[in-house]
């Protein structure tokens, strides 16, 4: 069986920069025992697979370890796909997920993605993760899905050295950390997910989707925008309405080919 495949850079407008993704183009989906080695062997935060849905498209995205709910630059770069290669005459596209319908639109040289929200509870401290983060912890909160750090100051965010041994001793499978950013940045944070085979993942959307919820009162704002300070560094476009959260970025195209496989 031969697939084609796209590598794309999300949320940048610099290649090699923001968040590498795969997408996989497949008629339907495969064993996911299949969909799961394709993505260890691309050995990228996510991999996306699309399988066409009548005029819209299906998508799944998988870690090298695991299948997760959402995936925002994953997201992106399929849009990019669609948008740019199978269908150019199209402003929009509808993805169908785990996380419901994603509508994603072109604005301008990038793309907007229509997100849920997942806000965020004030939790309990946790010295043990504070230790595997090596640095004061100012608030914890969660979700559903991960944690979110705060942090006093963005030099403690781009300076954090983590243990990941010791950070899934504490329970903690994947961390958002944050601070209020300073210059034109609004907030900063970077992303931890050593749970789901990913240390640091360069840029990451669906955390946006925590991080506004707990900004924007803060902030007194619902437009805001971010960083995520990874070594390959990665700008959000973020707006909080309601129960969603629109994410907007750019991405550039890095490779077009096909991949065999049994």
């Amino acid at each position: 069986m031969r697939l084609p495949i796209y590598q794309v850079d999300a949320f940048t407008d610099t290649l090699f920069a923001g968040n590498p993704a795969a997408v996989v183009l497949l008629s339907v989906f495969p064993d996911d025992a299949l969909l799961q080695s394709i993505a260890q062997e691309n050995n990228l935060a996510e991999t996306a697979f699309l399988v066409p849905h009548g005029e819209d498209f299906r998508l799944r995205w998988f870690t090298p370890t695991v299948e997760v709910p959402l995936c925002g630059h994953a997201t992106l770069a399929s849009a990019a796909v669609v948008l740019q290669h199978l269908r150019p005459q199209d402003s929009q596209v509808v993805f169908h997920t785990l996380s419901g319908a994603l509508t994603v639109r072109r604005d301008g040289l990038g793309y907007v993605m229509d997100f849920p929200a997942r806000p965020v509870t004030r939790v309990e401290d946790s010295p043990l993760l504070e230790q595997a983060l090596g640095s004061k912890i100012t608030q914890l909160w969660r979700n559903d899905f991960t944690h979110l750090v705060v942090f006093e100051s963005e030099e403690q965010v781009r300076q954090l050295q983590v243990d990941f041994a010791a950070m899934l001793a504490s329970g903690c499978d994947g961390c958002i950390v944050t601070a209020r950013g300073t210059g034109q940045f609004d907030i900063v944070s970077r992303f931890f997910a050593p749970g789901h085979g990913i240390e640091e993942d360069p840029v990451t959307g669906s955390a946006h989707c925590a991080l506004l919820p707990y900004w924007a009162p803060i902030l007194g704002k619902n437009h805001l925008l971010a960083y995520q300070a990874s070594a390959r560094g990665g700008v959000l476009d973020c707006t909080l309405s309601g129960e969603r959260v629109f994410l907007k970025g750019q991405a550039v195209m890095y490779l077009e080919g096909h991949i065999t496989v049994a």
